[in-house]
């Protein structure tokens, strides 16, 4: 599915049930709904019980390219409580090496940036972590997929922003981006 690894849900709690078979999960509710819609997209939670021991994991609504869902369906959010279901139980070690590595960078095209050769120069100091003001990556394809969906002029939408590029964006500014697409596909 879209190119990405994935453990399936039945598989996954057939083995859960022959590791305990008193392992339990809960899909968590906000405001008595098994998702929680936010400013930056919409969540789902379940929680999974191993040998009394309780783990959750927090899933975006995704689609099949993991890209977020803004505006999702009954069977957008259904799938993604699934594939919450699958994260929370690898959370108890079932699985997990389907997500070894998906959170590590991507290695260079430098071989030599790749080499894991211990140097005897001292290693560059860590750069400090400033929190980023404008929108990330998956913002970015956000507004992307919408700026196509709707035939937006992708140069027109960032002159009215006043920046040059989608990465420009500023997170303060990203909803109203949203909402403006969003009311322009719904209106066509």
């Amino acid at each position: 599915m879209g190119g990405f690894s994935y453990l399936s849900w039945p598989f996954a709690v057939a083995q859960l049930r022959l590791a305990d078979p008193t392992a339990h999960w809960e899909v968590r509710r906000f405001d008595g709904l098994p998702y929680l819609a936010s400013e930056i997209g919409v969540f789902v939670e379940v929680a999974v019980t191993v040998q009394g021991v309780t783990l959750s994991q927090i899933h975006p609504v995704l689609d099949s390219r993991n890209w977020p869902i803004l505006a999702p369906t009954a069977f957008d959010i259904n799938t993604s409580i699934q594939r919450c279901l699958v994260k929370a139980i690898a959370l108890h070690g079932l699985g997990l090496y389907i997500y070894a590595g998906e959170d590590l960078p991507q290695l260079g095209t430098d071989p030599a940036a790749n080499d894991p050769t211990p140097r005897s120069d001292p290693p560059a100091p860590m750069p400090k972590l400033v929190a980023s003001k404008t929108i990330n990556e998956t913002q970015q394809r956000a507004i992307q997929r919408l700026v196509t969906e709707t035939g937006v002029e992708l140069p027109r939408l960032l002159e009215f922003y006043g920046v040059r590029s989608l990465a420009d964006i500023a997170v303060a500014d990203f909803l109203r981006v949203v909402r403006s697409l969003e009311a322009k596909l719904r209106a066509a």
